[in-house]
């Protein structure tokens, strides 16, 4: 199995580590706000950017954006200090937090909601109507997730799955249920797997398809939904415990600052689908540490 803790390429480091160098290390003179990769990762260093500027300026710090090359690639990054201010889902947090000292500062609301659910696609003319109906077929079908380490392309549904069909682990699930895996990179790149017949069904956040409509116009009638996961918390903003007290109550400030700014708003829901930024308590993502530790994927996925 892929290692879940992949390192970061020479050149990712390079630029985190000289982004972070200057200053003193628990309130650097450059501020690195890591993002993962859950959808193409130009449009969103591309969309970010304004985002960043605005943060600088209320900070009075210079902020860069970067977008990392995997969710294990911004845990790293936040565990070694090379990025202060990490958009990461629930599982990513919790990764970091058994391996870094971290702080969640902020999550998302959507909807009114502090939590979303994962989907399950598949393609229109697929005879599997349900996940009732997928122990019939799965070992047929190739499975397209985005990241081992995302809350919902792969946590939720590896656990849901394994739970239904009393499967040994997600070894089980992905090498004898399942007749093959590809891991896309991005949620958006496992629906057009999918779309694309390079895989049968793909496990997305809630609901992916929406982000995809300008580009792929069909996709709601190309791809349909056959089941959701248990309600799952949503994304962070998470810091690392070495930044000032000081400067990350600047931080958690000027970020909510942004529900009073239209213009702020609208970008954090372009990027991540954000309609409000309201505060997190750590105890918010314990669901996600006990789906975690019961998965035993501290020790399974690594290796």
């Amino acid at each position: 199995m892929k290692k879940l803790f992949m390192l970061m390429n020479v050149a990712t480091l390079a630029v985190l580590a000289a982004c972070g160098s200057s200053g003193d290390s628990g309130n650097p003179d450059t501020l690195v706000m890591g993002f993962v990769p859950s959808q193409d990762s130009d449009t969103i260093a591309e969309t970010a950017e304004p985002l960043a500027e605005k943060l600088g300026e209320i900070l009075d710090k210079e902020v860069d954006a970067q977008t990392m090359t995997s969710y294990s690639a911004l845990v790293e990054a936040l565990g070694n200090d090379t990025a202060h201010i990490g958009f990461i889902p629930a599982f990513g947090f919790v990764l970091a937090d058994s391996q870094y000292e971290v702080e969640p500062i902020l999550k998302s609301e959507r909807n009114g909601s502090a939590t979303y659910v994962a989907q399950y696609l598949v393609r229109a003319d697929s005879p599997v109507e349900s996940l009732e109906d997928l122990g019939e077929h799965a070992q047929d079908m190739i499975w397209a997730y985005g990241d081992a380490s995302s809350t919902s392309g792969y946590l939720f549904p590896a656990s849901q799955l394994i739970n239904m069909y009393d499967l040994e682990g997600t070894t089980a699930l992905q090498e004898d249920f399942f007749k093959d895996t590809v891991s896309s990179g991005g949620h958006d790149a496992s629906a057009v797997a999918v779309l694309q017949e390079q895989a049968d069904i793909a496990t997305t956040f809630d609901d992916v398809r929406d982000t995809m409509v300008e580009d792929y116009p069909n996709i709601m009638d190309e791809l349909k939904v056959i089941g959701t996961t248990d309600p799952i918390p949503n994304d962070t903003i998470t810091v690392p415990s070495s930044l000032d007290d000081e400067l990350v109550q600047e931080i958690k400030e000027a970020f909510l600052s942004f529900n009073d700014d239209e213009e702020m708003i609208q970008i954090m829901n372009e990027v991540y689908n954000w309609d409000a930024i309201i505060e997190a308590e750590r105890s918010d993502f314990d669901v996600v540490k006990e789906t975690y530790e019961n998965l035993e994927l501290g020790t399974e996925v690594l290796e």
